[in-house]
């Protein structure tokens, strides 16, 4: 008898429109030990099978159809009261978005320790060591310092190791982990990923491991289960999936994963899977190619161009400890000495684990943090101080691509007044007739239509929402584009168009990109350059491809090392040049 079994599983959605079918019978097993991944596109119902499991559907859904079976119980039709017995103590769950599933109001220690005392039944004390035991595990550095934080002073990354360490604590026997390594960089995917392995193999645990990185399934699962619009297409061991597929969805998403080995100049495109199409424009002649002129660039003799943006040895520090007298605060270094430049039309990147201070920079060189010290230049321009008057027409030529598209736009304006607002506020256009023209012309090309432009945040998938963010950026026609992991939270395929959309906006509106991300394959195929940062501190700067074949710094080694591969599997028989799409005109 397996661990789980999930048989002919059915999982309706009602409303006032009928009853949208989120999940079509899905039947599949779990044995003890073994990690089987569940994988398809946004929307695919993967979360929704592993809600179900433990009865956390969201109103209205629920389960129109099948069994759940764990250790030979059925746990699908239990009571309120008796599902929260199984919940945490019986199966552990590890949520995509760590910020909404830790209480802001309470410690990180109050968090924990409550799951331990409730599950384990230790007493303050063990419960206390045990938690500092867990964060240790999970590779949150100081624990002890730590624990007695709240959620919003950890880092991204940092949130999403709690909240693996919650789930953890009570020793399950089932971890359902919905993309529980998606904010998270290499090095600390990588102990997560063999966290989770150890855990399985030596305590007998099972998994279901929901994700969208192909990269991870092909390091951690025993076998795959491919979903594509609610249904299961394909199910094998990852061995068969990644080198033999079989259905023509599962040889999409296989395609469309990041090169590690080869720098292409597109993602590849499989007609399998639907695409929005971009409209392509005349520059010359078009509302977006006309932005202001800030004069002459310096010029540059390293980089061979003319330098756009000047780091110099910026410094910025927060503290972490407040008191009366200035010798008893505590500091964290969030950059320390940093030194970069980029060209005009250069897409540089930045890499480095969470905490490092990639997102650090990024928000002082777009004037959202003042540094302690050092200088940003841009177009030969000193901008580190300037008033926020002196700043707004450098505000309008460094625009910034969020991580989270939803959490960065007003759930209350329409996708319009959304794009329409930086035009209103930098006076951009002379009525509003303008700005609709304007605002219908991004949607359009960014691949989504003038009719998406009525309707709310919520009504898009994430992969959408990501390119209102861009059409928003690009509302005040900048120079320069800060891509704080634009594409962390997007399932491959998705991915892919929207890195093709960034590479086809530089190739047409001459942008220049800093592109932060912890995904190395994306920092392979988007970046020029790319600068590898540590503890704030920038450790080696080297165009792309050298550093990939020939890191210098011990750091860059291990974090290339570390990398997921997939590379040196087949990927779906497929001629990966054969299926470019061709540049826009």
């Amino acid at each position: 008898m397996s661990l789980l079994e999930v048989n002919d599983l059915c999982i309706e959605f009602p409303s006032r429109h009928g009853i949208a079918v989120a999940v079509k019978g899905v039947s599949f097993t779990v044995e003890k030990g073994e990690v089987l991944g569940l994988v398809g596109e946004s929307g695919a119902g993967k979360s929704t099978v592993g809600n179900a499991i433990i009865d956390l559907l969201s109103a209205p859904g629920r389960v129109a159809g099948g069994k759940v079976t764990l250790s030979e119980e059925t746990i699908s039709g239990l009571s309120s009261e008796d599902i929260r017995k199984v919940r945490g103590r019986r199966i552990g769950f590890i949520f995509q978005d760590p910020m909404t599933s830790l209480n802001p109001l309470l410690t990180i220690e109050t968090q924990l320790t409550e799951t331990i005392i409730e599950n384990l039944g230790f007493n303050g004390k063990q419960a206390f060591e045990r938690a500092i035991e867990m964060l240790k595990s999970v590779g949150i550095p100081e624990p002890e310092l730590r624990i007695k934080q709240y959620p919003h002073q950890f880092s991204g990354g940092m949130r999403q190791r709690v909240v693996i360490a919650i789930a953890l604590a009570g020793e399950p026997e089932l971890i359902i982990a919905d993309e529980p390594t998606t904010a998270l960089d290499v090095s600390i995917q990588s102990q997560i990923l063999d966290l989770i392995r150890t855990l399985c193999k030596e305590r007998e645990v099972g998994c279901v491991f929901v994700t969208h990185d192909m990269g991870v399934i092909a390091n951690v699962t025993d076998r795959v289960a491919v979903m594509y619009m609610g249904e299961l297409v394909e199910l094998g061991t990852t061995e068969q999936i990644l080198q033999r597929p079989e259905h023509p969805y599962t040889q999409s998403l296989i395609s469309a994963v990041p090169r590690t080995d080869v720098k292409l100049h597109r993602f590849p495109r499989v007609e399998y899977i639907e695409k929005a199409e971009t409209k392509a424009i005349d520059v010359k002649n078009h509302w977006l190619g006309q932005r202001e002129d800030f004069g002459e660039l310096k010029g540059d003799a390293l980089l061979g161009g003319k330098t756009l943006l000047d780091v110099k040895n910026v410094e910025l520090k927060f503290e972490t400890q407040s008191a009366f007298f200035k010798k008893n605060r505590k500091y964290v270094t969030a950059s320390d000495n940093v030194t970069f430049q980029i060209k005009d039309g250069e897409t540089f990147g930045l890499v480095g684990e969470s905490g490092s201070g990639k997102s650090t920079i990024a928000r002082v060189i777009a004037g959202l943090y003042k540094p302690d010290a050092g200088s940003i230049e841009f177009a030969g321009r000193d901008i580190t101080h300037l008033s926020e008057r002196e700043r707004m027409p450098f505000r309008r030529q460094i625009q910034m691509v969020f991580q989270n598209p939803y959490s960065s736009m007003n759930a209350r304006m329409t996708v319009n007044d959304i794009i329409a607002e930086p035009i209103r506020f930098h006076k951009l256009a002379e009525s509003e007739q303008k700005i609709r023209q304007i605002t219908a012309d991004l949607l359009d090309h960014v691949g989504l239509g003038q009719k998406s432009g009525i309707k709310y945040p919520h009504e898009f998938s994430g992969g959408q929402r990501q390119r209102i963010s861009i059409a928003r950026a690009l509302a005040t026609r900048p120079r320069f584009l800060i891509c704080d992991e634009p594409t962390s939270a997007l399932d491959v395929s998705v991915q892919a168009q929207i890195l093709n959309l960034l590479k086809d906006l530089q190739d047409e509106l001459g942008l220049t990109m800093l592109f932060i991300s912890h995904d190395l394959p994306v920092i392979r195929q988007m970046c020029d350059r790319v600068g590898v940062m540590r503890y704030g501190t920038l450790v080696e700067v080297e165009e792309t491809e050298k550093l990939f074949e020939t890191p210098q710094h011990e750091y860059s080694r291990k974090l290339i090392e570390l990398m997921p591969r997939v590379d040196q599997l087949s990927r779906a028989g497929l001629d990966i040049e054969e299926h470019r799409e061709p540049a826009l005109a």
